[in-house]
């Protein structure tokens, strides 16, 4: 069995990978920069783009299995879905896992219109999502932030791949979609206190409005109705990203991982800058 692995660079796409490989399976590494992918030994690394698909075909030709990230909703992702699973059908790839977020696109909407078995993931925010923290928790101390107390069941992205595995390798997970969530709900205030205890290090949380908010989204060049969606989102979230639901523990039978624990993993991540030097003052590692 050969398994193609898009986003195979990115948070949940690396961790599939890994997983893929020490499990024995032969896995190609979708990528644009196979230059910089720094795959393990033995994983094959393969050139390829979603957003044109004249580039798959040669490593469609050899998938017989397939892992497909996208961000959901043409408005964030505008991949071409029909051509993408089209061409999945032409070369008889047996099964397609998708993981999207937001609403549903066109990817996921012709993989559900063809005749290609498919599981769809569905979490909620992605614990990676912190790490947009990181420079200012290293240079300040501080995480500036709007709607502090927006709650939120957020995954951790070993979590995403472990399910993601399960149903590239076994049986029974045919047509369904799976709403993926961690193991607690917390604020945007509660997240930046968990990083400040495990870190051993006063960090502060300064609430933007959602003026500043907006403001600081047009410097960065985001387009207005996306900066609608993300306040709307806030301020409205639904009932879904807030919502704990056991399916990491019942697909892989281990709990999902706490916020904490995702601190620790990634506490390479909040090393703090020495402004005089250049160097790290703090140079813990998770394990």
């Amino acid at each position: 069995m050969t398994i193609l692995v898009t986003g195979a660079t990115g948070n949940v796409g690396r961790h599939v990978v890994d997983r893929l490989h020490k499990a024995g399976k032969q896995v190609l590494a979708l990528t644009r920069n196979p230059e910089k992918a720094r795959m393990p030994d033995g994983v094959e690394v393969v050139q390829g783009d979603l957003f044109t698909p004249e580039t798959l075909s040669p490593v469609f030709a050899r998938a017989d299995r397939i892992f497909l990230v996208t961000v959901g909703g043409e408005e964030y992702s505008p991949l071409p879905g029909h051509a993408i699973i089209q061409l999945a059908e032409e070369y008889n790839v047996q099964h397609i896992t998708v993981v999207w977020s937001g609403e549903k696109g066109s990817v996921e909407q012709a993989v559900e219109a063809s005749g290609i078995a498919w599981t769809q993931l569905h979490p909620v925010e992605f614990m990676a999502n912190a790490i947009d923290w990181s420079d200012s928790i290293r240079a300040e101390g501080v995480v500036r932030e709007a709607f502090g107390n927006s709650l939120s069941a957020l995954i951790h992205e070993a979590d995403i791949a472990n399910v993601a595995v399960r149903t590239l390798l076994e049986n029974g997970h045919t047509g369904k979609t799976y709403t993926l969530s961690g193991p607690e709900v917390l604020t945007v205030r509660e997240k930046v206190q968990i990083i400040s205890a495990v870190m051993e290090r006063d960090i502060q949380f300064i609430e933007l409005t959602e003026k500043q908010a907006r403001a600081r989204m047009q410097k960065e060049n985001i387009p207005e109705e996306h900066i609608e969606m993300v306040i709307n989102w806030f301020t409205d979230p639904p009932k879904m990203a807030y919502t704990v639901v056991p399916t990491v523990e019942k697909i892989t039978g281990q709990p999902a991982r706490t916020f904490k624990q995702w601190v620790r993993d990634h506490l390479h991540v909040w090393k703090v800058i020495d402004n005089d030097n250049g160097e790290s003052d703090n140079d813990n590692r998770g394990s």
